[in-house]
Order: structure tokens, then C-alpha cells, then sequence
């Protein structure tokens, strides 16, 4: 890189000496580096010109305007702005206002400098290329969205992609286990798009019988049926200008497959009953716990339905795999419940607590939230204590309590992490890598499964 090709990257953080110490890294890279202590420093040397910056480096949390100021202010300057929002203070919400804003990127600190410079560098070479940025397009950033609570990794990652794909038109399926929480998902790809003025519709797909999801999707007209006393403009077209959301979609039936693929083709609906179809504007969002690839080998779902479905995917992890978040999401709900039970703020005993924390969750965070609010319900002196807890939490954690601590060179003390590795990869080898019969052993999904083997990288069994 020479010295007339040098990148100009703009450094903006409060923290003097890590905005120095980070800018010295960068510059090492060869990299010219300016750097700024508050947004409105940053927003001075952006007009001061002449040559742009080719990217920003930005902290979120700064005295006066923020760090999501700053990516709304350049990107009023320059709608391609190449902006890295850098924070201490991860969360869920703070990572999709960042992509919703306009930022290329939203990195947690402490932050891996190798990667870091690596994203910087592509994010460079893409530019260069010019392909098309993948952060969101220019709009306004929507508020008022359902809330979303965590600040691990996994989620962090889910927002992202929300931010980044709610203001397109995109189908969207999001999968995961059941009570993970992909209504709320499809609820905020709604509300952060520009279709958030109009309905948001929402139909459990498995809890009605074929011909009468038929009626229910796409209307009827008057005696097309027996009880068709009225004609019935159907889900879709109340949902036109919306999004609808077919939860369960793995469910349907087959014919209804073949109408449903239609429709994402053509983008109208034919009433039942009726010989003429009716052009519908709705965007589509799809969600199920089960493994379509799986149910399209078998021949119980349609390929082509998948690919038409498939063009963005969510992926929801289960709560088990956000530890980090089940504090938060206490707290978080045990204010909620109160509240809707016109009940003064209920604490936490510590036992109960350690319980709560220490249960695998199955039903994750929808059978969280029922947990509390039967708890809530139950503690009449504000106190939740373990007694207020189902017995089978409470059995679950005696069970881990029960199993001795081994320790010594031939039973090395091993971090949680470490322990579930090696019993998902001993139940694996006990199946002979049957990967469905081992993911229904351990309790969790098959795609759970095939993640964490890919997490754990090629000593893992294939």
C-alpha cells in the first residue's frame, strides 16, 4: 500500500489512550488514521475534507451524541459510509439500531484486533470491487419495535441480520426450537421495515385443519362451501401492504405446499370457491422448529417451496446456548409479569435463583417467562423462593448437585463447555454417528447438533 493509495479510516472513541493505542495498530497496517474524541470531532473532520474517509471506526457509548448519532450523520453525508460500530456494551438491541442506522458492521468489545482488521480489509476490498454493501438501506431507522433481551454472541448475530434485512422485501424463514422466540423476531422484522405502517398477521399453520387454513390464507367467496354464508377476503389480503407470518410452515399439507408456492410465485391468491385470482403486495415471513431439509428428504416437503421460503434464513439459538442472557431475561420478565399482574417489583431468593440458572430449559424462553409468572403468582410476600418453582426444576438441579466432583490427573476438573462437548461427541459414538438418533437422546434439535459440530471444528466426527 503506498503512500498516495493509503485508506483513510476515522477513529472515534472518548477513551483517549485506547483511541491512540487501537490507531497505532491500524496504522501499522498502513493505514492513514485520524482520529476524533467525540462525535462532534468526528462529524468536523468528515467536513473538513477534501478526500472522504474510506471507513469509520466508531464507539457506541460517548458523553453527548452517541456512536448511532454518528453513523445517522455520516450516512446523511454519505450515503455509503463504511461504518464499524465498536462497543463495550453489547446487546441485542444496540446491534440492530447500528445495522438498522446504516453501520456495516456492530463488534463487541474486547474485540479480536486480527479479526478486526481482517473485516476492515474485506470490507475494503468489497468496496473496491464495487458489490453491494450488505448493511441496511438508506431509510428511516424505525422505533417502537417488540423488545429483544441479551447481549451473547448468538443473538447479537441474530439482530444483525435483522437489521440488515428488514427494511428489503426479502422472504424470510426463521427456524429454531420451539419457545425461542420467532414470533417475536418476525415481529421486529416488521416493525423496522417500511411496510410497518400497515398489519402484521400472524397464523399458526399446525393449528388448523387443512381446509380450513385454505379459507383462512386465502379467502372464499359466498356458498363456496357448506357454513360459506358471507364472502371472505382471507389473511393474505388483509395482511396486503403488511407482512404475514406462517408460523409452523412445516407443517402444511401437501396441496396446500403446491397453493402456498403459487402464490409466493405470482404474488396473488385465488379465493377458494372463486376462478379469479387477486394480486396481493405482502411480505412473507415463515418460521418452524423442524429440519425442512430433512422433510423435503423424506418427501413431506416441497424442495422448490423451500428454496421460494429460504431466502434469508434466522436461525434462533436455544436458550441453553445463551447462558449469559437467562440473568437478563429474568429481570427482564420479573418487571414485565409484575407489572401485568399490578404487582409491586418481586425479588429473586439466590437459591431460587441458582435453580433457575442452573435448569437446562428445554421449553426455553417461553417456558422461562411461564415459570416466573406462575412464580410471581405464587409468592405472595414479593420473595420468589425455590418452593415457588415447579418440582422439576427443582429435581433438575439436584440431579447436578448429586454428581460427585471428581478430581486428580486422571479426572481433570473441565470447564462446562469442555463437559458437554465430550458427552455430545461419547452420545454420538454410542449411536455410531447416527446424528438424528443422538440429537433425540440429548434432547435437542438436529440442526442444534450440526452447529455444534461445526463449532467444534474438524476434531468433531462427520
Amino acid at each position: 500500500m503506498t503512500a498516495e493509495s493509503r485508506e483513510r479510516l476515522l477513529l472515534v472513541d472518548d477513551d483517549e489512550q485506547a483511541c491512540r493505542m487501537l490507531g497505532e495498530v491500524l496504522e501499522r497496517q498502513g493505514y492513514e488514521v485520524v482520529r476524533a474524541l467525540s462525535v462532534d470531532q468526528a462529524l468536523q473532520s468528515i467536513d473538513a475534507g477534501p478526500a472522504r474517509f474510506d471507513a469509520i471506526l466508531t464507539d457506541l457509548r460517548m458523553p453527548g451524541s452517541s456512536g448511532l448519532d454518528l453513523v445517522r450523520e455520516a450516512r446523511q453525508r454519505d450515503p455509503q459510509a463504511l461504518i464499524f460500530v465498536l462497543t463495550a456494551f453489547g446487546d441485542a438491541a444496540a446491534a440492530g439500531a447500528a445495522i438498522r442506522a446504516g453501520a456495516y458492521d456492530f463488534i463487541s468489545k474486547p474485540y479480536d484486533l486480527t479479526a478486526l482488521r481482517q473485516a476492515i480489509s474485506q470490507a475494503l476490498q468489497r468496496r473496491s470491487r464495487n458489490a453491494s454493501l450488505p448493511h441496511a438501506t438508506e431509510g428511516k431507522t424505525k422505533g417502537g419495535g417488540p423488545v429483544i433481551v441479551g447481549n451473547s454472541p448468538a443473538i447479537i448475530e441474530v439482530m444483525k441480520t435483522v437489521g440488515r434485512v428488514s427494511q428489503s422485501q426479502a422472504t424470510v424463514l426463521i427456524t429454531g426450537e420451539t419457545g425461542t422466540g420467532k414470533e417475536l423476531i418476525a415481529r421486529a422484522l416488521h416493525s423496522y421495515s417500511d411496510r410497518s405502517a400497515n398489519r402484521f398477521v400472524g397464523v399458526n399453520c399446525s393449528a388448523l385443519a387443512e381446509g380450513i387454513l385454505e379459507s383462512e390464507l386465502f379467502g372464499h367467496v359466498r356458498g363456496a362451501f357448506t357454513g360459506a354464508a358471507a364472502t371472505r377476503s382471507g389473511l393474505f389480503r388483509e395482511a396486503d401492504r403488511g407482512t404475514i407470518f406462517l408460523d409452523e410452515i412445516g407443517d402444511i399439507s401437501a396441496p396446500m405446499q403446491t397453493r402456498l408456492l403459487r402464490v409466493l410465485q405470482e404474488r396473488e391468491i385465488t379465493p377458494v370457491g372463486s376462478d379469479s385470482p387477486v394480486k396481493v403486495d405482502v411480505r412473507v415471513i415463515a418460521a418452524t422448529h423442524q429440519d425442512l431439509e430433512e422433510l423435503v428428504k423424506k418427501g413431506r416437503f416441497r424442495e422448490d417451496l423451500l428454496y421460494r421460503l429460504d431466502v434469508v434464513r434466522v436461525e434462533l439459538p436455544p436458550l441453553r446456548e445463551r447462558q449469559q442472557d437467562i440473568p437478563l431475561l429474568i429481570n427482564h420478565f420479573l418487571g414485565e409479569l409484575a407489572r401485568q399482574h399490578k404487582r409491586d417489583p418481586v425479588a429473586l431468593d439466590p437459591e431460587a435463583e441458582t435453580l433457575l440458572l442452573r435448569y437446562s430449559w428445554p421449553g426455553n424462553i417461553r417456558e422461562l417467562q411461564n415459570v416466573l409468572e406462575r412464580a410471581i403468582v405464587l409468592a405472595a410476600q414479593g420473595v420468589i423462593g425455590p418452593e415457588h418453582l415447579p418440582a422439576d426444576i427443582q429435581e433438575a438441579a439436584s440431579q447436578v448437585e448429586a454428581v460427585p466432583a471428581q478430581a486428580g490427573p486422571s479426572h481433570p476438573l473441565l470447564p462446562l463447555a469442555e463437559v458437554e462437548k465430550r458427552h455430545v461427541l461419547a452420545v454420538l459414538r454410542e449411536t455410531g454417528g447416527n446424528r438424528e438418533r443422538a440429537a433425540r437422546i440429548l434432547g435437542i434439535s438436529r440442526r442444534t447438533l450440526v452447529r455444534m459440530l461445526q463449532r467444534w471444528g474438524p476434531s468433531a466426527p462427520k
